[in-house]
């Protein structure tokens, strides 16, 4: 075939080329060789392929194969061959490689790395397997979240990231000289978001926001995306119903169009269906009743559980252990081929890294059992609380009717039962906890003043915010779900850290 009519393409189209000659440009993943074979593990974004070049087939250019190493670029030409051992279902026969570039000394090796090493590459460990599959989720995730709203009719409006009020206090904003006027990085577009709802119906917002807490948790970024709906003649029962029918249209859409990325990152699929099942709702009350194990679910109290997830974590350390050990013995012990020692020191490493995991659930269940037996009825919910609380179930868990006290200002006192509010937090199954936060806003104009001023928040510049009452008040609600919170649940993965391209948190702003 004349080689300028070799179709050029992407490596997810492969199947639509099976037992053709195609052209591959990417980069190398990893590259094994083996008695005149290289295996190349070619990526391009689109997904990853493994090229096999022949010696005996490629003669003198097999020697470009040879001297391809992790990350060089390269146009790969040769035949697709259907495997389903492969990872997406082919293979490329290698029939031609023209290196763009030879790269030296790739800094993130395929050994282990710390993660403020990582961190630090982020630009180039956004290459790996695993980003790549975190990243490709998040896009879907966005896709879904865009595509769920515009099909229901809202409008996609922004609010300003500069803002004037610090809506509930000034202890977690960012403060910033606004020509000579003291302003705020946004942490909610939420009461913009109700202006915009009186001129719109219903809308949402989707930009980032701040907070300033010095705080480096694993459920903690200073710089992150949020989701915030509003809509107008909404109550709270029907914001429910559109949270649930959200959050399940965003689930699907993983499960339909992320099947290899969810294998790249050992996703227990099964799980994530579960979620497509009716969500729990429970009040504010039953939750602390579930928390401090007064309330059965299953045969079981949350205490039960927490006693058997402690002794299970021990018994797994032992394991993990062991397993390490074995492992370490046989690489000690030598004497075997290349390929057999980076399987085990794959092994090994995953041992490893889920034996830090073990170890801090271990350092965690007894102090969620002292916290969850010491609860304070009326107290907001911690993270270990939700955490504790989402171990009873297996799908999301809508908690509401929350004590007045612990909720914003602008939140709805209930009619029928004074002092609660009518709000809901949804906890996501597994121990991930609060991912959605809204309810219905307050509509009387009277109680919301007396609500500013209880929470000492100054009222000439909550002005504006009055008017939406003073003129055409009309009952609504929204809520607000954080993108990265939602991409850690969905992924299964320890930190929000890795569910942004580029995280900020305290003492990080580079790269």
């Amino acid at each position: 075939m004349n080689q300028s009519s070799i179709p050029k393409i992407s490596i997810s189209a492969l199947g639509k080329y099976n037992d053709s000659e195609i052209s591959l440009n990417g980069w190398v993943q990893n590259k094994r060789e083996n008695k005149g074979l290289a295996f190349i593990i070619l990526r391009d974004g689109t997904g990853f392929c493994q090229c096999v070049a022949n010696e005996s087939e490629l003669g003198e250019n097999f020697a470009q194969a040879s001297s391809l190493t992790q990350e060089s670029s390269v146009t790969i030409t040769g035949k697709v061959v259907e495997d389903q051992r492969q990872i997406g279902g082919y293979e490329l026969h290698v029939t031609k490689v023209e290196p763009l570039q030879i790269v030296q000394d790739y800094p993130i090796s395929n050994k282990e790395h710390g993660v403020d090493f990582l961190l630090d590459k982020r630009h180039l460990w956004l290459r790996s397997k695993r980003q790549w599959a975190i990243m490709r989720i998040r896009n879907q995730v966005i896709y879904s979240i865009h595509n769920f709203f515009q099909s229901r009719g809202y409008v996609q409006m922004d609010a300003p990231i500069f803002t004037g009020n610090a809506c509930e206090g000034t202890t977690n904003l960012f403060e910033t000289d606004f020509f000579d006027q003291p302003a705020y990085l946004s942490q909610s577009g939420q009461l913009y978001g109700e202006a915009m709802a009186m001129a719109m119906g219903k809308i949402y917002t989707f930009g980032p926001t701040f907070r300033a807490e010095k705080s480096k948790t694993r459920r903690h970024l200073s710089e992150f995306w949020m989701i915030e709906p509003e809509m107008a003649f909404y109550n709270l029962e029907m914001t429910m119903d559109v949270i649930e029918d959200f959050l399940k249209h965003v689930v699907s859409g993983v499960l339909e169009n992320c099947d290899m990325e969810l294998d790249v990152l050992g996703r227990d699929k099964e799980k994530l269906k579960a979620s497509l099942e009716p969500f729990a709702r429970i009040t504010y009350k039953e939750a602390v009743d579930i928390l401090k194990g007064r309330k059965e679910l299953n045969g079981k109290t949350s205490i039960d559980l927490l006693n058997e997830d402690l002794e299970s974590n021990k018994t797994r350390l032992a394991e993990i252990e062991s397993d390490v050990e074995e492992k370490e013995a046989l690489l000690a012990k030598g004497g075997m081929k290349k390929g057999k020692v980076a399987q085990l020191n794959r092994a090994k490493q995953s041992l490893i890294e889920e034996k830090k995991v073990v170890e801090e659930a271990l350092r965690n269940i007894p102090q969620w059992l002292d916290s969850a037996k010491n609860f304070t009825d009326g107290d907001d919910l911690g993270g270990s609380d939700e955490t504790v609380i989402t171990r009873m179930f297996d799908t999301p868990v809508m908690v509401y009717n929350w004590p007045k006290a612990v909720k914003a200002f602008y939140m709805k006192e209930s009619d029928d039962a004074p002092g609660l509010a009518k709000g809901v937090d949804v906890l996501a199954p597994e121990g991930y906890g609060e991912i959605v936060g809204g309810g219905e806003r307050e509509t009387d104009i009277q109680k919301l003043i007396d609500s500013i001023k209880k929470h000492e928040l100054p009222m000439h510049e909550f002005e504006w915010y009055l008017d939406l009452r003073r003129y055409g008040s009309v009952p609504h609600a929204g809520f607000g779900l954080g993108l990265e919170r939602l991409i850690t649940w969905v992924c299964k993965i320890h930190h929000l850290r890795e569910t942004i391209p580029f995280p900020r948190l305290m003492g990080r702003l580079l790269p």
